[in-house]
């Protein structure tokens, strides 16, 4: 009895180790186990009239966004400095939310009261920090500043939404407005 058990369990074992797993033997949907790769952006004879289906049409805008009519240029800076108005009320709510937006991604270079001594400029990683009392400054070039950048600071519109963009030129201001007292 324990040479059959030890004779079959070798049969099976054998034949286990013969089959190989990655090659079934038959393959229902064989497009779903290798499935064709396809480019994102690339054209496809799917559509009768040649229109790719991946690419959005010309002029569309994506949902929830609102374009930003200023070029990233001096002149598009001047714009926004003279024009751009914030849409949102002066109030403490926004105020207290630009001071929290604020503390976590200006003061670091900018400094708690915006004098350009933030704790990266003490430790010298950049120099020639602005302080705001030092510029010209509106909420609309502020705006346009963390929109696009400049000089040696990147853009923060990654960061935050426009709303919150807002917001931290409120603060700024206030803090500039402080910091003249």
């Amino acid at each position: 009895m324990r040479n059959n058990l030890f004779i079959i369990l070798s049969i099976s074992l054998l034949i286990a180790s013969c089959s190989d797993p990655s090659r079934p033997n038959f393959q229902f949907f064989p497009d779903m186990y290798e499935s064709l790769a396809y480019e994102t952006y690339a054209e496809s004879d799917g559509f009768s009239n040649g229109i790719v289906a991946q690419v959005p049409p010309e002029g569309t805008i994506a949902r929830g966004w609102d374009p930003y009519d200023y070029p990233d240029s001096n002149d598009g800076y001047e714009m926004a400095k003279s024009d751009l108005l914030s849409p949102l009320e002066n109030n403490d709510y926004n105020l207290s939310q630009g001071k929290e937006l604020y503390e976590i991604y200006c003061s670091v270079c900018h400094g708690d009261k915006g004098d350009g001594m933030g704790i990266l400029a003490q430790r010298e990683k950049f120099l020639g920090i602005p302080a705001y009392i030092d510029r010209e400054i509106t909420p609309g070039s502020i705006y346009h500043i963390l929109m696009y950048g400049i000089n040696a600071m990147g853009s923060h519109a990654g960061q935050v939404n426009e709303e919150e963009r807002w917001q931290i030129a409120q603060y700024v201001m206030k803090l500039r407005e402080e910091s003249k007292k």
